[in-house]
This record gives C-alpha cells, structure tokens and sequence, in this order.
C-alpha cells in the first residue's frame, strides 16, 4: 500500500527532472573555506559548525575531486549499478574562491563519466555574478542545483552564531540567482541560541516568498570542537534541545506554513556519535520521516495547509 505522504518530497524532484534512471548525490571536497573563517568576514566559523562532523569518508580535501567522486561511485555501485551520479559540492562555502580556480573544480567533476550534473552548497554572501554566468551555461546540458546556507531569517541569531551575512543578502542572491534562471535552495538550522518558537516559524513564511525550489531543515546539535560545544559546556541554559517529539510537532507546524511547491529535502541531521554532544536522539533520518509523515496523517495536516 502506497505511504499518503503529505509533503513534497525531494526526491519527487529530482524524478521529475530525471525521469528515465535514478541518481545519487556524491559529497565532495574540493578545498574550499569561508569568509567567516580566513577573516575576510571573521574568525572561528559559525559558532556550531565543525566540518568533519557531516562530511563523508571518502570526502578527503587532500585528494582530488575525481578520486572522491570514482571511490563514491565505487561505493553506491556495488548496491546500485544502473545509478547515476550528482557531485555534490558539499564541505564549506563552495564558490567562495577565484572565480576561475571555482570554475576548473566544477569542470573537473562534471568531467567525470556518469556525473549528470552539479549541487553546490554555498553561503548566500559568496556568489558572484561570474559564476551564476557559467552554471547558466552549464545548465543548458546539465543539471545545476544551488543550495544556500541561509540557518535564520532573524539577522539578530544569524549575528549571535557568527554567521557574518544577513538575511537580506539571503533574499538578494535567491532573487538573483533566480534571474539566471538556476534552481535554488535554502537550508535553515531549527533551534539556534536566542531564536524562539514564534521566530523559526515565521521562517517558513519569509522563505515561501522566495523563488526557491527545496527546503533542508534539520535540528540544531552539540558538536564536539565547536565555539558551541564550549558555551554549552559552560551553561547548558544556552540553548534549548529538542526532544524528538516536541521537535515533529515544530517540524510539522513549520511545513503547514510552507508553500506546497517547495521541496523538502531533509528534515534532521545525523552526527557520527564520536562528535556527537547533544541531543542523542537514536534516529536516523528515515526514521524520523517516517514518524514526521505518521504524525502529521495523524493529525490530518499536510504541506502549506496554514501557507
């Protein structure tokens, strides 16, 4: 019997736009930073990220961009051999560089034989015009997916996490990028210190004015070697941490608010537990899905519903 799923999902999408075979994300890092780290912006990154945390095995910026993708390839074909592939620019802020040095990395992936195109997380503050040019050129023949770090639409948390851009700079570039006609979308952290129920959800309003095509979602976590983890370490009243069940029930009253044409692609995130703090949920992400998609036909609510 087929799961009444009362969401949009990504991978609806994505079978939309390939329709004749099946395709699998590969993580890539390609050796990029951020402006909040190499102080052209700040110092330390945001406040909660430790890269390592959420970044593949096979992710090792110290070999190449077709190492990555070959062994990826070699790791999702044993199970799946008729899959295909997106490189998945991933670790830090991937179009924060020379353009032209930007430029070749994209090239080489594409390079890459059964690669059917490109997603390229960045930060909303790191995307220049040149690059929008290319990717629109690359577009004509092959897949190109922008995803911005937005984290808040509240500028007052997005200073408190050292994040160094606003939300305004979040709108301008989605419009812009929207202008190249490029698919884009946004990723935004639930939870973050000084951001309140009220707040996050007013997000999903703002967000649905926006010319976007996804959404990510996920929860905000206690990372070990984070400026975070030592606040938190020093006063736990810092942040308050979901429980999972009073996070579904934020999860499903955000979606109701959201624009029924907008994506979701994610809804948690899963820390490996050796970096893991807080909160330990046990949940992998398909699990919470499948209890967000019970919860919700439960209730009778489905995406935009309160939009």
């Amino acid at each position: 019997m087929a799961i009444d799923t009362p969401f949009y999902d990504f991978s609806q999408y994505l079978k939309a736009k390939f329709p004749d075979f099946k395709v699998q994300k590969i993580s890539v890092n390609a050796g990029f930073t951020c402006p909040n780290r190499d102080g052209s912006k700040g110092r330390g990154g945001c406040i909660y990220c430790n890269n390592a945390s959420f970044t593949p095995g096979y992710c090792d910026q110290y070999s190449s961009i077709t190492n990555q993708i070959e062994e990826g390839k070699w790791f999702f074909s044993r199970k799946y051999p008729e899959m295909r592939y997106l490189a998945y620019f991933q670790s830090y802020t991937n179009s924060y560089a020379d353009v032209d040095i930007a430029i070749s990395r994209y090239r080489e992936a594409l390079s890459i034989p059964d690669i059917e195109g490109l997603i390229i997380a960045t930060r909303p503050d790191c995307m220049p015009d040149a690059i929008l040019e290319y990717l629109q050129e690359v577009a004509k023949e092959k897949f190109i997916f922008i995803e911005y770090g937005a984290e808040s639409c509240n500028n007052a948390v997005l200073e408190r996490v050292n994040r160094c851009h606003t939300w305004q700079d979040t709108v301008a570039t989605v419009e812009r990028t929207h202008k190249y006609g490029l698919d884009c979308g946004l990723h935004i952290i639930l939870g973050l210190p000084t951001e309140e129920r009220d707040s996050m959800l007013h997000s999903a309003t703002e967000i649905s004015k926006l010319p976007i095509k996804s959404l990510k979602l996920h929860q905000l976590q206690i990372i070990r070697a984070t400026h975070l983890a030592k606040e938190y370490k020093e006063n736990r009243d810092i942040v308050h941490l979901f429980d999972v069940d009073e996070y579904l029930m934020l999860v499903s009253d955000f979606i109701e608010r959201l624009r029924s044409d907008i994506a979701l692609d994610r809804f948690v995130s899963q820390c490996p537990p050796e970096f893991l703090i807080a909160p330990r949920w046990g949940l992998k992400n398909y699990e919470f899905t499948a209890k967000l998609i019970k919860s919700m036909n439960e209730r009778g609510v489905r995406q935009g519903d309160k939009f």
